[in-house]
């Protein structure tokens, strides 16, 4: 079984290679038909499409494991590499246990292009994939990764970009970023600059297509402060509480300066106020 990369957006960027195997095989496996069979078309490549994606019955992996039992297949997303964010794993993994060999093709990759242009270090780097949906996970998410020393990537949809970007901002702190904005397309954007800048810029106007976030690590914060003590992070919340901020205010505030995640904050607020109540 093939794994196909597919343009991100620009059709150009197909390799020789992958429309060659497209050609060769019996069976392509696409998360969506009908994305892949305008492609297909553009290149005058006639072969057998079948679907396959996050909600497809359980059939349907057995059929692609019967379709390379008479030849070979090609499994393709609507973009990019398969099975990296998208569908696939299952599976690649029911193919490998099959006892058949699994090719990827090289190719058109988000996360790479972003990375490539964005002006961070990206010897070393870490991929998040699409960010959680609330507040809440987001938060809970980005407090994981606060101390993270390298270079973050990850994905978002454009109704969620300004949420997301404002969560970020309240628990990373002010780091460099670029976000990229239909990579290889007519309206391709790349914006550089500090994430509260960033933050500013794309809280106004159109916001189409995903979007993908290059985010600096710690090594690249223009200051990281130390962790706080036990002291400090209890003291902190109660002097804002004091000053009359909300218990949920204090315990984002001293996330964002202290070091620690957002959990282990709330955690302590929490015995804090139940002494108070008691």
């Amino acid at each position: 079984m093939y794994l196909v990369a597919t343009p991100i957006g620009n059709l150009e960027d197909i390799t020789l290679r992958a429309l060659r195997i497209l050609r060769q095989v019996s069976l392509v496996a696409a998360e969506d038909t009908r994305n892949t069979r305008k492609l297909l078309q553009h290149y005058e490549i006639g072969v057998t499409l079948t679907s396959f994606h996050a909600h497809s019955p359980p059939r349907r992996l057995q059929e692609i494991l019967e379709s390379l039992s008479q030849g070979d297949v090609a499994l393709v997303t609507d973009a990019g590499m398969p099975v990296v964010s998208d569908p696939g794993v299952d599976l690649v993994q029911a193919v490998v246990a099959a006892g058949y060999t699994v090719v990827p093709l090289p190719g058109p990759s988000a996360v790479i292009t972003a990375l490539a242009a964005a002006g961070l270090p990206a010897d070393q780097f870490t991929f998040v994939g699409f960010l959680p949906r609330t507040q809440k996970e987001r938060l809970e998410f980005w407090s994981k990764l606060s101390r993270h020393p390298w270079t973050l990537v990850a994905f978002e949809v454009p109704h969620r970009l300004v949420a997301s970007l404002t969560d970020t901002l309240q628990i990373l702190g002010d780091r460099p970023v670029a976000i990229a904005r239909e990579l290889t397309k007519l309206h391709e954007e790349i914006y550089h600059g500090p994430l509260s800048a960033a933050l500013a810029h794309f809280s106004t106007g159109e916001r189409r297509g995903e979007f993908t976030l290059v985010i600096g690590g710690t090594s690249q914060s223009t200051e990281v402060e130390p962790r706080w003590s036990d002291e400090q992070v209890t003291a902190t919340l109660l002097a804002l509480v004091d000053s009359g901020q909300s218990g949920r205010d204090a315990v984002a505030e001293v996330t964002r300066q202290s070091g620690w995640p957002r959990r282990e904050i709330y955690r302590c607020w929490a015995r804090l106020a139940k002494n108070i109540e008691g």
